[in-house]
């Protein structure tokens, strides 16, 4: 187990949910892309508005990790949970996320951050 501060365990988190909103807003920029919609534009440069800020952060939390030697990975997924593995120096644990939790909280990210552009 290991002793991580709390602004760490955060960093190592949004390394995990970060790329999961990028995900989506690419997959939705697709969707406006491809619609039938009056007028794609506003909702295109909302995507990649918030898509620079998404990445942004993302990058600021890769520095952090980086600075701090913290590394994530995925480990093992089932229906009900996902696995990930938090690494610091030579020590790790392992945490399982509820893949509700994991989607609810890619939710929550999304609205945070459509909201901020």
């Amino acid at each position: 187990m290991l002793n991580l501060s709390n602004e760490a365990i955060h960093r190592l988190e949004q390394a995990i949910y970060l790329p999961m909103v990028l995900q989506i807003l690419k997959r939705d920029s697709k969707e406006f892309e491809q619609g039938h919609f009056k007028l794609k534009q506003p909702y295109i440069r909302l995507l990649e508005q918030t898509t620079k800020r998404v990445h942004k952060e993302l990058a600021e939390t890769k520095r952090y990790l980086a600075m701090h030697q913290l590394q994530v990975f995925r480990g093992e997924r089932d229906d009900l949970f996902s696995e990930y593995i938090f690494i610091n120096k030579r020590a790790q644990d392992c945490r399982r996320y509820s893949n509700i939790r994991l989607r609810n909280h890619v939710e929550e990210l999304l609205t945070h951050y459509l909201s901020k552009s």
